[in-house]
């Protein structure tokens, strides 16, 4: 799985990000989780009739950029410009994890601009009785058993390997690290930024898609979007944590196609 890299020049006092994208189509948005820009098994399979764009975050490409986003305000903001500098006004946007949480905002602060919605496991919102774990401190078994129901999966298994090479394997450490540093300056130690008041905004069709075994962003939070989203419909995937797209790409992969076509 391979995607070109168009590095994208931001309006604002930004380094350029590094937009993975592939296909042709209508446009859609990727937006990461926590742990890094990716080109994964749904972006894929997505890329085969859309065309797809998935940038980075701010701060996970140079840390310096988080010193003009002190609030999770200014980081819609550099995602309005960014997509104005890709070309984008009328496109479906794709969130996981606390890339959901960006997308939710942003579809919720311009609707006229998103087609539709799809969440998968998004954070954005908090419950007491229903609390997000802490990812960012916890220790790297503890982490993994947040993020995957079954670790002895080959494809998670391929996603959990450290690449051979040591310089390889370096700069992978070096990029989760910055990854973690950049969503972690907006959502540490609680992701509650008065997403749920605003989320009434949105007037996307919105599908959610979580997993049904997530203990990192437990699927109790699928029916809370749902509740505040008008047009919004859940897919529970059986068998899947945080990152139902790798533990469950044939259930995940149709279902977001199918609601995009």
């Amino acid at each position: 799985m391979t995607a070109s890299v168009a590095t994208v020049a931001h309006p604002g006092p930004f380094a350029a990000n590094p937009v993975l994208t592939k296909g042709e189509g209508r446009p859609i948005v990727f937006l990461h989780g926590a742990f890094g820009q990716e080109w994964n098994g749904l972006l894929e399979d997505l890329s085969r009739n859309f065309a797809v764009h998935a940038p980075a975050h701010p701060g996970s490409v140079d840390a310096d950029d988080l010193k003009s986003l002190p609030g999770f305000w200014e980081l819609v903001l550099y995602y309005d410009d960014l997509f104005t500098a890709l070309g984008l006004e009328d496109f479906d946007l794709i969130g996981h994890s606390f890339g959901g949480m960006v997308a939710a905002e942003y579809a919720a602060t311009y609707p006229g601009k998103v087609r539709r919605l799809v969440l998968i496991d998004a954070m954005g919102l908090w419950n007491d009785n229903h609390p997000v774990e802490d990812h960012l401190l916890a220790s790297e078994a503890t982490r993994r058993a947040l993020l995957y129901h079954d670790q002895s999966r080959p494809e998670v298994v391929e996603r959990l390997t450290d690449p051979s090479d040591p310089d390889e394997a370096r700069e992978a450490f070096i990029a989760r690290f910055l990854a973690l540093a950049g969503s972690g300056h907006f959502i540490h130690p609680i992701p509650e930024r008065g997403l749920g008041r605003r989320l009434r905004r949105i007037t996307a069709d919105t599908l959610l898609v979580w997993g049904a075994d997530d203990r990192l962003t437990p699927i109790h939070y699928a029916d809370e979007f749902q509740a505040a989203i008008a047009n919004a419909r859940i897919v529970r995937v059986a068998d899947a944590g945080h990152v139902p797209f790798v533990e469950q790409r044939d259930k995940v992969s149709p279902a977001v196609e199918e609601f995009l076509a």
